[in-house]
């Protein structure tokens, strides 16, 4: 496991680097092939692993973290610098950070990744990187532990996300009911938006706002 660790850590953190070593591969396999086989056709080997290398640009980080949440060990990490780099991402910079990861066993591991390589769990279209200076749940695999993924959904910081995200159409049906109080469809939008929310944020969300999302559920007319 660490050694596939590590090339997952290599494909993940040097996908433009990867792309030329992963053609190297295709055709040292493509050659031992071929001489095996004496079939030149074996050389189309270097074509998989061509396109594989493209593809690894804008996976690599995903496949680390798919592998890491199945077989990694849990630890704690925290984000101790980060800094904008020259290079962007959609015309947007790209940001270097260095962690400090905690391992099951006490040990400290210095680690470090950027928006492009960071491997983040749940897979998801946005990039989330834990705030500098506040732990995070992160896994590994023991033989190589610099190689980590981010456990959004199980760090302080994802569950905030989520609920300020879950509160978006709880504020949307507010406002349209604020509008106007009367009419039956905003009413229902809002009573649903409200049950939906409690249902799921009841134990994680702050009491302040369970209670005060429980009064308003209770304080809404009835809709016809």
């Amino acid at each position: 496991m660490a050694i596939l660790s590590a090339i997952l850590y290599f494909l993940a953190h040097h996908p433009l680097l990867s792309w030329p070593v992963l053609v190297l591969v295709g055709a040292a396999l493509g050659w031992a092939m071929a001489t095996w086989r004496r079939n030149g056709g074996w050389y189309a080997l270097m074509a998989p692993f061509f396109f594989f290398g493209i593809a690894n640009i804008f996976t690599g980080h995903i496949f680390n973290a798919l592998f890491l949440n199945a077989f990694g060990e849990t630890g704690a990490a925290v984000v101790t610098h980060s800094r904008e780099t020259s290079s962007t991402l959609n015309d947007q910079p790209i940001w270097a950070y260095d962690a400090v990861l905690k391992t099951a066993d006490g040990r400290d591991v210095v680690t470090g990744f950027t928006t492009m390589s960071a491997s983040i769990y749940p897979i998801a279209n946005e990039i989330l990187i834990p705030p500098e200076g506040e732990t995070f749940v992160a896994k590994y695999i023991p033989g190589f532990p610099r190689n980590i993924a981010i456990m959004r959904d199980l760090s302080p910081y994802g569950k905030v996300y989520r609920i300020g995200r879950d509160r978006g159409p709880v504020d949307k049906a507010a406002n349209q009911f604020a509008a106007s109080p009367h009419n039956a469809a905003f009413i229902a939008e809002y009573r649903g938006a409200l049950t939906a929310f409690l249902a799921k944020h009841r134990q994680d969300a702050d009491p302040a706002l369970i209670r005060d999302y429980e009064a308003r559920l209770e304080a809404l007319p009835p809709s016809h």
